[in-house]
């Protein structure tokens, strides 16, 4: 099957009407380009282009130029979307959800349903090994999905067409473009996480990004499998006071069950913020050992064998002591 009839099939799994207008996020690398490529060849006349400009390199505007030109000389709509980022840390993570805020705002406005970004195969590998280094839990190891809606809004889903491809691959279909990518230079900074789990992967070629990627798809459903245990244990296993104030957990499944569903419940009853994975799993270790703990302005105490929660007394602050 040649690649765009593959990929216009893919589209069409993921929830796109026939003859309807794809948004495509392009920045001018070889991923997105590759992106844009194929969904030129597959619908030219169903499709509108949007980079994102953070600002924050000198030659990000040449780059959003550059998009602009390579679709004017495809037929295909473009607009270049400014966003600018405050000072502060964690550029990264910031600059992508400006980025998908602008991506939304746009997709609004030009009436789309659906946008799609070009992440792909090895994409995917690259974050396995960066949450594995992390100790992240299964839910974490999991592959991104394919489809999901766009962060911070209800009307355009986020699309990945791409996910069963690996960037060897997208390069080549660029290079048969007759097209040259545009550089990142932040991609090769080990300053950044990925930059250095990509380098490492392109050293070990015993690694095979593929494989991984595979292997992050079934933790995916693993995932989901616990998900869905978890929801039926909390249906079968958790119930409420009459007044609305306690609820009482028997817990049955298995621990990793538990840990999930202990963490809904914290999360729907938390007064001081959402807690961090780790935080519930040392409260998990707690109740277990039947001592009683306190997060996010939840009170836990086990009591023979049922682990009952309401919310923690007010703490003093010492404000107002002389």
């Amino acid at each position: 099957m040649n690649l765009p009839v593959r990929f216009a099939q893919e589209c069409a799994r993921l929830g796109l009407g026939n003859g309807e207008t794809l948004g495509l996020a392009v920045s001018g690398g070889p991923d997105s380009l590759a992106l844009l490529v194929l969904a030129q060849q597959a619908m030219p006349s169903a499709i509108k282009v949007a980079t994102v400009d953070h600002g924050l390199r000198p030659e990000a505007a040449d780059e959003a130029a550059f998009v602009a030109r390579t679709c004017a000389d495809l037929g295909v709509p473009h607009e270049t979307l400014h966003v600018s980022l405050e000072p502060g840390g964690n550029v990264q993570a910031r600059a992508r959800g400006e980025r998908y805020a602008a991506l939304g705002a746009w997709a609004s406005r030009e009436g789309l349903r659906f946008v799609a970004t070009a992440h792909h195969a090895d994409d995917i590998a690259e974050t396995l090994l960066m949450r594995l280094n992390r100790a992240s839990g299964i839910r974490g190891l999991g592959a991104m999905r394919e489809r999901g809606m766009m962060p911070g809004r209800s009307d355009i889903m986020l699309i990945r067409p791409l996910l069963t491809m690996p960037r060897a691959e997208l390069a080549m279909i660029v290079e048969r473009a007759g097209l040259e990518a545009v550089d990142d230079p932040s991609n090769a900074d080990p300053a950044y996480d990925r930059a250095r789990v990509r380098q490492g992967l392109a050293d070990a070629d015993w690694l095979d990004p593929m494989r991984l990627a595979a292997s992050a798809i079934h933790l995916r459903d693993v995932a989901d499998v616990l998900e869905f245990a978890a929801r039926h244990e909390f249906a079968a296993q958790v119930s409420m006071s009459e007044d609305g104030s306690q609820l009482a957990y028997n817990p049955a499944g298995p621990r990793s069950v538990r840990f999930r569903v202990l963490e809904e419940i914290v999360a729907r009853y938390a007064s001081e913020g959402t807690p961090r994975g780790e935080e519930v799993a040392r409260l998990l270790e707690s109740l277990e050992s039947g001592d009683k703990g306190t997060l996010a302005g939840v009170m836990c105490t086990p009591r023979a064998g049922v682990w009952h929660f309401t919310a923690a007394p007010p703490r003093n602050d010492g404000a107002g002591e002389g």
